[in-house]
């Protein structure tokens, strides 16, 4: 069995194209891809609280890609 095959924990990741697939293939990094993640799993897995972590990886990838300070959710 390929490890893309199966999921430890819930089934909130059952979509047609796996985020680490896209992810991999895309070589996007760490902060791009947590936003991949967390966008993709939002609707069945962490709803609200998802879509912010997706914000604040953004938030951390304009600090470090660009050395700007943003803050959208204003936490």
């Amino acid at each position: 069995m390929n490890p893309t095959d199966k999921q430890i924990g819930g089934n909130h990741y059952q979509t047609p194209i796996q985020p680490v697939q896209y992810i991999h293939a895309n070589k996007l990094n760490f902060f791009e891809g947590n936003v991949i993640k967390y966008i993709t799993r939002h609707r069945n897995k962490g709803g609200k609280a998802d879509l912010e972590k997706a914000i604040h990886y953004i938030e951390m990838l304009i600090q470090f890609e660009y050395n700007e300070i943003c803050i959208v959710t204003g936490k």
